[in-house]
């Protein structure tokens, strides 16, 4: 039985639905609590345990024990899971890396990129050290249905850290040497620098790390799980989502 308690107006904990979200995804806000799900960090804290503890009650689900758990426990079981486990490889992706974990380690390398008046080492320093972590994300976080060469992966990794260089480099450059702007005005847009700088290299590197998904596509499955092929057009659909 689903719980009776609500969320802004939606189940809290619905009838439990394998693989599925717990919120609608056909309003912005049941996609907004799902993916306040997502990043929730409470799940960095999971013990060995817990997780084990999850693994076995969603797998008695799968097998057919309806009755295994409430609602509130297959939901919780799922989202500890998703957070911890890559969906292809089964395998735990290291905190810094999982979504969960995106905020709580990523305010170290904005604070830095956002530093008053910066050095060019700690410039480029600080967008290299954010462009890294957004690269080891979309890594760890990657379709691992189909092997990819890890020479595609580099190239990507250093593609984005070029880029967020270059722009972040070149735009702090031309300010500094724009003689027709008053020197407080200079300051002021100086301070947002890193963000051009960064939104356009981390859609690259989103672009880059996802890029080989594009070219070999990724497999796609039924409803029992059964691999019924592999699709580029799947690839795109997911990279636009």
């Amino acid at each position: 039985m689903g719980s009776e308690s609500t969320l802004f107006g939606f189940p809290k904990y619905p009838p439990f639905e394998f693989g599925k979200p717990r919120f609608p995804q056909n309003t912005f806000l049941g996609r907004y609590l799902h993916y306040l799900d997502v990043v929730d960090p409470s799940t960095l804290f999971t013990s060995d345990k817990k997780l084990e503890e999850s693994m076995v009650l969603l797998k008695r689900y799968k097998n057919g024990e309806r009755n295994v758990a409430t609602d509130e426990q297959l939901w919780k079981a799922q989202k500890v899971t998703q957070a911890i486990l890559h969906p292809d490889t089964g395998e735990k992706i290291l905190p810094p890396f999982r979504m969960s974990g995106y905020v709580p380690f990523g305010w170290i390398t904005v604070t830095g990129m956002c530093l008053p008046n910066p050095s060019w080492p700690t410039l480029l320093f600080w967008q290299w050290i954010n462009q890294s972590h957004n690269a080891l994300v979309n890594y760890a976080n990657r379709n691992a249905t189909q092997p990819q060469p890890l020479s595609k992966y580099v190239f990507a990794y250093g593609t984005a850290v070029m880029s967020a260089c270059s722009v972040a480099a070149g735009l702090t450059y031309l300010i500094k040497k724009s003689s027709s702007l008053p020197p407080t005005t200079r300051l002021i847009i100086q301070r947002f620098v890193p963000l051009p700088a960064t939104s356009m290299a981390s859609s690259l590197n989103v672009l880059s790390m996802r890029f080989a998904e594009l070219q070999t596509g990724i497999a796609v499955y039924e409803k029992d799980g059964k691999t019924v092929g592999i699709s580029k057009e799947a690839a795109k659909r997911v990279e636009q989502f």
